[in-house]
Formats: C-alpha cells, sequence, structure tokens
C-alpha cells in the first residue's frame, strides 16, 4: 500500500516534490558571455518519499534548453509539459525502474539557458562603472532559479550545493570558495573556479555573479567584492560597521552559520536594495552614499542570515516569516548599535512605506494581507513592503504583548526549532502557544489574541506607539514648510544643520503628504537645502517625487537621469509612477530609454505601472 503523501504546500511550484525530496545539487556551468547564456549540466540528487513502484520525476522549468537526461548515468526518457502562466514548462522524466521508498537516485541533466532566463542579467561593458568588461549577476527569488536549471523552485526544499563554474572573470557564488582548490586557468583561457555550500539552502538563494571584481576587507569574516574602481569607497562604507552588526545578532538569537559574511556590491541596475545570497549578499550600488546612512541595509541582509537563509518560509504566501522577522531583527541590530530611539525612528520610516503599499494595491487587496492567496499568481506581483512592515509590526506586537524579557527567550528557541527547514504561518503561531504554555500570564495573553485578524485581514494594522524623540524635530520643520507662503517663516540651509540623512528621508514623507504643495516652494526647498544634487539616493529620489507631485518642471530632467543609473525597484517604480502623472511622454520615452539596463524582473514591473500588461 502507497505512503499517502500531503499535497505540496507551496502552489508556485509544479515539481512533484511530495514524491521526490532534494538532497544535493552539483552545478558545473560555463558563462557564455558571448552567447549571453550559461552552459553545463545539473546533477541532481533525489530521496524517494514514496513507497510507489514506479514514478516520475517532475521539476521546473522555464524557458530553458534541455540536451539530455540522464538518471544513474543512463540516459531517460523526457519531455516539457504545457506551460503554465509564470510558473514554465516543467519537465516530466521518466525513470525505466522501479525506486523504493528512501532509495537516492542521480539525475544528471544537460542544460543551457536561453534569452528569455528571467533570473540573469547580462551588462555590456558600457553598463559597468568602470566599462572594461561584461558583467553577469542572477536573481532567483522567488520562482526564477526554475529559468537557470530545472530544480525544484519552491522554499519549501532545501539541498547542499556544488559549484564548478568556468568563465573568463572572477566569479562569485552563494557558497565558500573551495579553500584548497584555487581558481584553476582552462586551456580557452577561462578559470574554473569552485564553491561549496555545506549549509542546505532553497533554489531562490542559488547565486552567480562575474566580471571584473576585486575584493578588500572589511572586518575578520567579511569582505566586499565589486568593480575595482569602486573597492576603496565600499570598504570605507562598509568597514566601521559590518562586525557590529554581525556581533550584535548573535546576541540576540546564536552564532553565524555561515562562516564568512562577504558583500557584493553589484551594478547599478540590480532591482533590490540587497539580496540575501548566503556567504555573498548582493547590495545595490545606492547603499554607496559615501555618508553611511544607507548600511541598514546590511543590518537587513545579514539578518536574512537566520530568518530566511536558516529559518525559511515553506512558500510566498507567508513570505512575511522571512521578511517580517527579518526586518524585526535588523531594527534589533540597529537598536543595539545606535540606540533604542534609532530603532524606533527606522519603524516609523517602514510605517511610512507600509502606508504607501496598502494605497496602492487598495485598502482591501489580498496582497495587504500578512498570510495570501497565490494560488495561480506569479508572487513577484505581491512583492511590496507588506510582508517587511506588517510582519515587523506584528512581531513588535508580541514583544509588547509579552514584555521584551519573554520575547528575548522565544527568539533563539524558534531558530533552532526551525533551523535548516521552512515553515508556515501555522506552524509559527504553535510554536509561540507551545512555547509559552507554562507561562500562564503570557499564555493566557496569547489565546486571547486575534490571530486570524494579524494572518488574514486586509489593510493596515494597529498602529504601535513609536518613540518619535528622532522624527519631532522633522516634523516641525515640515510643519513650517506647509504653512508656506501663509507664515513668517524664511527656510535657510541652517535648518538642516545636524540632521542625519534618514531625518532628511523622514522631513520629505512629511512633505510628501502635503496636499498643497506649490512648485517654487518645492525648488526653493531644493536650493536652499541642496536636495536636487544629494548623492544620497534616499533622500534625491524623495525630493524628485515632492518636486513631481507638486508640479515643478525643474525637477523632470533630473528624475529621467537618475531613472537611467539606478534600477533599484525602491526607486525606479515610485518615481516612474509620479513622473507619469506630470509628464507621461517623458516617462514612456524614459522607460524606453532604459528598458535594456533595467533587471528583467524591474522591467517587466515597470511595464505593469505604465501599461498593465507584463513584458514579453
Amino acid at each position: 500500500m502507497a505512503t499517502i503523501i500531503n499535497s505540496p504546500r507551496d502552489p508556485n511550484t509544479l515539481s512533484n516534490y511530495n514524491n521526490w525530496i532534494l538532497t544535493h545539487i552539483t552545478a558545473n556551468f560555463d558563462i557564455l558571455f558571448d552567447q549571453k547564456k550559461l552552459a553545463g549540466n545539473v546533477v541532481h540528487q533525489l530521496k524517494s518519499i514514496t513507497d510507489a513502484q514506479s514514478q516520475d520525476i517532475i521539476l521546473d522549468a522555464n524557458h530553458l534548453d534541455i540536451g539530455d537526461v540522464k538518471v544513474d548515468g543512463k540516459q531517460s526518457q523526457w519531455e516539457l509539459l504545457p506551460p503554465l502562466e509564470s510558473y514554465g514548462t516543467a519537465l516530466k522524466i521518466k525513470l525505466g525502474h522501479a525506486v523504493k521508498l528512501n532509495e537516492t537516485i542521480e539525475v544528471d541533466i544537460s542544460v543551457k539557458t536561453t534569452e528569455k532566463c528571467t533570473a540573469l542579467q547580462w551588462l555590456t561593458p558600457a553598463q559597468t562603472s568602470n566599462k572594461k568588461y561584461p558583467y553577469m549577476f542572477s536573481q532567483c527569488q522567488a520562482i526564477h532559479a526554475r529559468s537557470i536549471f530545472p530544480c525544484q523552485d519552491t522554499p519549501d526544499v532545501k539541498s547542499t550545493l556544488d559549484f564548478n563554474i568556468t568563465s573568463p572573470h572572477p566569479v562569485i557564488a552563494s557558497g565558500l570558495p573551495v579553500r584548497d582548490s584555487p581558481p584553476e586557468p582552462q586551456p580557452d583561457g577561462k578559470s574554473l573556479y569552485r564553491f561549496h555550500q555545506t549549509v542546505p539552502i532553497p533554489s531562490y538563494l542559488f547565486a552567480l555573479a562575474s566580471g571584473d571584481i576585486s575584493e578588500a576587507t572589511i572586518g575578520p569574516r567579511s569582505v566586499v567584492a565589486t568593480s575595482p574602481d569602486k573597492i576603496e569607497e565600499c570598504k570605507w562604507e562598509l568597514e566601521a560597521d559590518t562586525e557590529k552588526f554581525i556581533n550584535a545578532i548573535e546576541k540576540i538569537v546564536y552564532s553565524y552559520a555561515w562562516g564568512e559574511y562577504n558583500v557584493l556590491i553589484l551594478p547599478p541596475s540590480f532591482p533590490y536594495g540587497g539580496m540575501e545570497n548566503p556567504i555573498f549578499t548582493f547590495a545595490t550600488p545606492s547603499i554607496i552614499s559615501k555618508d553611511r546612512e544607507n548600511v541598514d541595509v546590511i543590518a537587513h541582509e545579514l539578518a536574512h542570515s537566520w530568518s530566511g537563509n536558516l529559518v525559511t518560509n515553506a512558500s510566498w504566501e507567508h513570505f512575511w516569516l522571512n521578511e517580517g522577522w527579518t526586518t524585526y531583527l535588523e531594527r534589533r541590530i540597529l537598536g543595539a548599535v545606535h540606540g533604542e530611539p534609532y530603532r524606533h525612528f527606522s519603524a516609523i520610516i517602514g510605517w511610512k512605506a507600509l502606508s504607501d503599499s496598502v494605497e496602492h494595491f487598495g485598502r482591501d487587496h489580498e496582497f495587504t494581507k500578512l498570510v495570501i492567496d497565490l494560488k495561480g499568481k506569479d508572487p513577484d506581483d505581491a512583492f511590496s513592503s507588506i510582508p517587511y512592515e506588517k510582519g515587523f509590526n506584528f512581531l513588535f506586537h508580541l514583544e509588547t504583548l509579552l514584555g521584551r524579557a519573554k520575547f528575548d527567550k522565544f527568539i533563539p528557541h524558534y531558530f533552532t526549532v526551525f533551523r535548516e527547514k521552512s515553515l508556515d504561518s501555522y506552524e509559527f503561531k504553535t510554536t509561540v502557544l507551545d512555547f509559552f504554555q507554562s507561562d500562564l500570564e503570557a499564555s493566557k495573553l496569547l489565546n486571547n489574541l486575534d490571530w486570524d485578524k494579524w494572518f488574514y485581514a486586509p489593510g493596515l494594522p494597529p498602529k504601535p506607539h513609536f518613540d518619535t524623540s528622532l522624527v519631532d524635530v522633522v516634523y516641525e520643520l515640515a510643519r513650517k514648510w506647509q504653512s508656506l507662503p501663509e507664515s513668517s517663516f524664511k527656510p535657510q540651509a541652517s535648518d538642516i544643520h545636524g540632521l542625519a540623512a534618514n531625518q532628511l528621508v523622514v522631513f520629505l514623507e512629511q512633505v510628501l503628504l502635503s496636499e498643497q504643495l506649490r512648485p517654487d516652494l518645492t525648488k526653493l526647498m531644493g536650493e536652499v537645502y541642496g536636495l536636487y544634487k544629494s548623492e544620497n539616493i534616499e533622500v534625491a529620489n524623495l525630493y524628485f517625487q515632492v518636486g513631481l507631485k507638486a508640479g515643478d518642471e525643474s525637477v523632470l530632467e533630473p528624475t529621467a537621469s537618475l531613472l537611467g543609473r539606478i534600477g533599484r525597484m525602491k526607486f525606479v517604480r515610485p518615481l516612474y509612477r509620479n513622473l507619469q502623472k506630470v509628464n507621461r511622454t517623458l516617462a514612456i520615452k524614459t522607460f524606453e530609454k532604459n528598458r535594456d539596463f533595467y533587471h528583467p524582473i524591474c522591467r517587466a514591473m515597470v511595464e505593469k505601472d505604465l501599461f498593465g500588461k507584463k513584458d514579453n
């Protein structure tokens, strides 16, 4: 009698991972810059978790060129199933022999990526900072690993990994370099780079980058890697805080598990602030602001080393378990390093981002819930600050409800119970209730908590009481600007002396809330405070949004210029949305000019914002 296996709990995979569990991947790829392809083979170790006598293996695949498939060294029959929207064309492998329960087989797949690969971006030398060599990097979250190689493309499955990568340029991967095997020169002028990931990771954390990359030390267990012409400024930006951040979070959770914590500063088309690829965080160059004001991104990506990478959401419907926990831990790091008021200051900025996202989707939209329904949907469509900030506010609510001391005891327990595992929100709830079961007071509070409202209610959660000591001064400055021209307030450069860049961000966010913005006043603000020429993109992009909302035509060209220099969706999408309201012709012209500069994920999202359709 066959073992009854529950249906997979991830609706965004076509793989039959309820029959087969992946235990190890060996990825052998040659990076072909001239063809803009990866070519090679992947070897999967798959263990049967059902005692059916004969089975098929189904793996996620999307826009792949598959050569042949071998099972335990022998040629196997295979076919690509009909395409299913954004989920791709699954690869079905037919086994010619019976497989017993817990038996492991080896599946070797010859594969090339194609020009429709959504996980890779290929940059010409002109798109890099020193314009010398081409560059390639991957971005596999959420379901884009399947466009690099057939896999169980779900966060509910984790495996160890070996990388054997051949390239004419230095390579970085989401594994530790094999130290006793330095890059091996190949006959064609390339070199073979080897990496090993001994901690099991899900497919979305598979990561590769190759280009003109050099490294510099930023701590006892950390390096920064980037283009040689940017290495010194990146080293300066990160060396003051990286090890402080690691020490702070180790005291909150437990010791760092991955050996090294490194940062790769990517070219400017990278679509996210950072991507928490193990060993090497992939980060946007927008954090290099020459004032160390934007390194909070590193605290966030570092926190992912525990929440997301070690303990992972079982599906993208429970994404808050990755991002809400990470945002909570990020702010605990910042509180430990900069003081508790700074943690609240960061949360206030986050509340504004949450409010903006709820407003964008609509207060009753499915994607404004903490636990969302993604059946038949593309997880990228749901991406926003909501799982980050609504998730943070839920955990902050639990901390406030139980008290910091009690909640702090739960944190390492949670990350121990689910270490190297994946979970959903219901397992999280059970773990919280079980942990505090013997504490009658805490147990009563938790049982009286409206868990379903937190999980399933759309829109904003109840707003917590935040310490406003670091924002009061900028709130007051914003009120003075909002009182113009009727008041006697005369703006001066000294108004912002002593303010951190993040305080200017809050100031501009407050100004942006005003319904009575005047172009002459926003232009004056930029001139007096020098905002239009700020090298801190967090500040500059918000100033441009203020000007666009006011109808200040002097910010049109600087906005278009910025959109050609940065591909981070946090900036790109709001700027395009606002620019098209003022000058749709310029917005479309700017997008068409820069469409090849943007990563495929960013390009598709902007197309939806501008035209209501997906990029083909």
